[in-house]
C-alpha cells in the first residue's frame, strides 16, 4: 500500500472513530456542539455540552487503546487548550466558562474508552 493510500485509510478511521464517539456522547445526553471545530491555533475534533460545562474532545484511533494513547503529544496537548481557550471566547461566560477535556480512545475493533478530564492540571 502507498503512503497516500495508508494516510487515505487512516482519514476515514479517524472520521469513523469521530462519528462512533460523537454518537456515544449524544446517546448519553450530551449534545455534539461542533465537530472538527477549526480556530487559529488548531482543530478540536468534537465540542460537546454537558449542562453548562463545554467539553472538548480529543479522539484517537488505533490498534490498541494504548497505542491511541500514545498518539496524543504534549505539543498537541497545548493546541487543543489554546484552541479551546479560542472557542470559549465566543461563549456567553467568556473564559470563565466551565469546561472539560477528554480523550476518547477507539481501538481496531471500534471500542471506545474515554478518559474525562484527561488534560487537568
Amino acid at each position: 500500500m502507498t503512503r497516500a493510500a495508508r494516510g487515505k485509510t487512516s482519514y476515514h478511521a479517524g472520521l469513523a472513530a469521530e462519528d462512533q464517539v460523537s454518537q456515544l456522547y449524544d446517546r448519553s445526553g450530551r449534545p455534539v456542539i461542533a465537530r472538527r471545530w477549526r480556530g487559529t491555533m488548531g482543530e478540536i475534533d468534537l465540542i460537546v455540552r454537558e449542562g453548562d460545562t463545554v467539553v472538548f474532545i480529543e479522539v484517537k484511533k488505533s490498534s490498541t487503546h494504548a497505542l491511541a494513547a500514545e498518539h496524543l503529544t504534549w505539543p498537541q496537548q497545548r493546541r487543543i487548550m489554546a484552541t479551546a481557550s479560542e472557542f470559549v471566547g465566543g461563549e456567553p461566560a467568556g473564559q470563565l466558562t466551565d469546561m472539560r477535556f477528554d480523550v476518547a480512545l477507539v481501538d481496531g475493533q471500534g471500542r471506545i474508552e474515554i478518559i474525562e478530564n484527561a488534560l487537568a492540571a
